[in-house]
């Protein structure tokens, strides 16, 4: 491939530990400066587009702003996901105080991390079962850490795997088309040989015997097993459950069949208001359809971010015709067939086309045999993700321990379940290593964009830099003196420091956040 060079800056733009956006020839180009040396990568994340000018410099690392997928700056090596690829790494060199890149003819904004593929020499098998975030993730950390023996990844769903999180965003708004939404192409498979098994699941687990028995009757021994099953969603115990329009939200397929629902719905019920449930809400009122939410709890979300900012996406709902029944049980579901009402314990009868179920997730661990399981159902493992000899977990099932306080967490998010299965496939190639990721996720409602470090199962205090009701906000959740989590709006830099500080042990203690406002950029590691 032929390259031209061009002049990118001048040598004193830049300081050390700085990093800059630039044109040069029509191609982005995120510039950095470390010890006095010059790096050029791709300017945008691989994932969702983010400009990583606007995340977090951390030492060699660039944490993304959005959804906190990590980059080495010298070489654009992925490092964290949830971004697949790595970035165009472009060559530098120093000319009369200017900094000098040579670019491709025809550059590209990604390109796909070095990975092996099957070898008939290396005679092991490697299963996976589950094609969601962390069996996905593993199947090409196997790849990229070099194993050539052969892997079998099994789903039960009939897609191969996809990016979930934006089913009850912007694929169920309308925004986005099916074909954005596989994680790879099917030739991405093949020419890694990575054998996808879809419409098989695992009916038996013999941990012991290291064998899997499939729904079709045939089983399999493995020589190291990763369960990533995630879980099933939780249905309703009420009369009138069975009629039809009634969905829950986990896979695509319950996607399209809401979207096909559409067409001759007009009000439409949300029964619970999860994360799940608040996220569809947005996508069914911008398609026209009253929406009302009903919900156990007087706030939503009041036992995982507070009541303050539990408030504030109810208002924010609220602001666009979203109406809520909190502190509210359903009796019963009503209608010839189909539904068309929802009654509530207290006789209030609320009209209904469609009705979607967000009342959480039972994990899928019940056909694995030999294992020990926590009491939520989650299956326990070791710092390495593992469950017994040779057999793994991770994603919504792994019961693991929190390498900041020791506690014992099951978390359900997408990026933490890339996080273990990345984990988990460096461990089943031999590379004997902990899993020490920091938990995040986001939730975007209408025009709220939350984003969320860290996990805290209680907190005694949180304290506050910024306004809830102004929507600019850092929330720090306090427990003990220690900060375990901290939530924000419109502060994705702020929140991509946290990630490193977090994982640095460096976050400031709880009484200097009540002291004062602190740059948290100040306290990375010079």
């Amino acid at each position: 491939m032929s390259e031209r060079e061009a002049k990118a800056a001048r040598v004193d733009d830049l300081k050390d530990g700085e990093m800059r956006q630039v044109s040069v020839d029509g191609t982005q180009i995120l510039l950095v400066r470390i010890a006095g040396s010059f790096h050029a990568i791709g300017a945008y994340c691989t994932h969702y587009g983010a400009p990583l000018v606007e995340g977090a410099l951390c030492g060699r690392k660039v944490i993304c702003p959005w959804h906190h997928a990590c980059f080495d700056v010298t070489t654009g090596d992925l490092e964290e996901p949830p971004a697949l690829d790595a970035l165009p790494h472009y060559q530098t060199r120093i000319e009369d105080g200017h900094v000098i890149v040579s670019l491709p003819d025809q550059p590209s904004d990604r390109r796909a991390p070095k990975m092996s593929t099957r070898s008939v020499e290396d005679a092991r098998t490697f299963v996976i079962l589950g094609g969601g975030a962390a069996g996905y993730m593993a199947a090409q950390t196997l790849r990229e850490d070099g194993f050539e023996g052969r892997i079998l990844l099994f789903s039960g769903d009939d897609q191969t795997p996809y990016d979930r999180p934006n089913l009850s965003k912007d694929y169920l708004q309308g925004s986005l088309g099916a074909d954005a939404l596989p994680l790879r192409s099917e030739e991405f498979f093949r020419e890694y040989g990575i054998e996808l098994e879809l419409r098989r699941s695992a009916v038996r687990v013999e941990a012991d015997e290291k064998t899997v028995r499939f729904d079709d009757g045939t089983s399999l021994r493995y020589d190291a097993l990763l369960v990533a099953t995630g879980g099933e969603p939780r249905k309703l115990s009420l009369p009138g459950a069975e009629l039809k329009s009634v969905f829950t939200l986990r896979h695509r397929r319950d996607a399209d069949l809401i979207i096909e629902a559409l067409a001759e719905a007009h009000r439409a019920v949300i029964i619970g208001a999860s994360f799940i449930g608040m996220e569809a809400a947005p996508s069914l009122a911008r398609r026209g359809l009253e929406v009302t939410v009903v919900g156990r709890d007087s706030i939503p979300f009041e036992r995982t971010l507070g009541s303050e900012i539990g408030s504030l996406f109810r208002k924010a709902h609220e602001e666009q015709g979203v109406r809520f029944r909190l502190g509210k049980n359903v009796a019963r579901l009503q209608g010839s067939g189909r539904v068309e009402a929802v009654l509530l314990e207290d006789g209030e009868s609320l009209p209904a086309d469609l009705v979607i179920v967000g009342i959480g997730v039972e994990p899928r661990t019940d056909f694995v045999h030999g294992v020990r399981r926590a009491d939520d159902g989650g299956i326990i493992v070791d710092r390495r993700l593992r469950a017994a000899e040779d057999l793994y977990v991770a994603g919504d099932i792994a019961s693991f321990p929190d390498p900041r306080t020791g506690e014992r967490l099951r978390i359900e998010h997408w990026r933490t379940a890339m996080q273990q299965g990345r984990t988990a496939a460096h461990n089943m190639a031999g590379r004997e290593e902990s899993y020490a990721g920091i938990p995040f996720f986001w939730t975007q409602q209408f025009d709220l964009v939350l984003g969320y470090v860290g996990h805290a199962q209680s907190w005694d205090e949180l304290i506050l830099q910024g306004e809830i009701e102004g929507r600019d906000f850092l929330a720090f959740y306090v427990r003990g003196e220690r900060v375990l989590a901290v939530a924000g709006m419109m502060r994705d830099r702020e929140l991509a420091v946290v990630e490193e500080l977090m994982r640095l042990d460096r976050l400031p203690a709880a009484e200097e956040l009540r002291r004062r406002r602190i740059d948290l950029a100040e306290m990375l590691p010079k």
